[in-house]
C-alpha cells in the first residue's frame, strides 16, 4: 500500500511539473527574441497554424518589423508550433485566416469581458500588456491577480 501511495505521489508531482513547464516559454532563443519587444507569450495561447502565420508575417509584426535571420525564424517557429495550443476552428477570422492576435481569440474575449474597465485598459495601453494586470504573465501565469 505504501508503494502504491508513493507511486501515486510521484506521478502527481510529475504532472504538476509538466503543467508548469507547459505554461511558460522554455526555449531561450524564443524568450530572448520575443521578450525584446513584448512578453514571450506561451505557445499554448495559439494553435500551430496561427503561430505559423505570425512567424510568416514578421515584416509587418503588428506595425513593426521584427527582423530575424532565417535560422532564428525557423528555430522560433518550430518551437512555437511544437508547443502550440490545440487546433481550434474558432481561431480564424471571418475570411478563414488564422487570428494573429491572442486578444482576438474567443476564450480571451470571454475571459476579459466585463473584467477589465476602460480605465484599466487605458492604463495598460494595450491588451498585449499582460503584465499590467497579470504579474506572473512572463512566467505563463495568467490567473486573476
Amino acid at each position: 500500500m505504501k508503494r502504491l501511495l508513493l507511486a501515486a505521489a510521484l506521478l502527481a508531482s510529475t504532472a504538476v511539473a509538466a503543467t508548469a513547464a507547459d505554461r511558460m516559454v522554455t526555449d531561450e532563443m524564443t524568450k530572448a527574441e520575443c521578450a525584446a519587444c513584448h512578453i514571450a507569450y506561451p505557445p499554448r495561447l495559439l494553435p500551430a497554424a496561427n503561430w505559423e502565420a505570425v512567424m510568416a508575417g514578421l515584416q509587418d509584426h503588428f506595425g513593426e518589423v521584427a527582423s530575424l535571420d532565417d535560422a532564428s525564424v525557423a528555430h522560433i517557429r518550430d518551437y512555437l508550433v511544437a508547443n502550440a495550443g490545440k487546433d481550434d476552428p474558432t481561431a480564424v477570422d471571418a475570411e478563414g485566416k488564422p487570428l494573429l492576435r491572442i486578444s482576438e481569440r474567443r476564450w480571451f474575449v470571454g475571459e476579459h469581458k466585463g473584467e477589465v474597465s476602460e480605465a484599466s485598459l487605458k492604463k495598460a495601453g494595450t491588451w498585449a500588456n499582460c503584465v499590467a494586470c497579470h504579474k506572473g504573465a512572463e512566467k505563463g501565469q495568467f490567473d486573476d491577480d
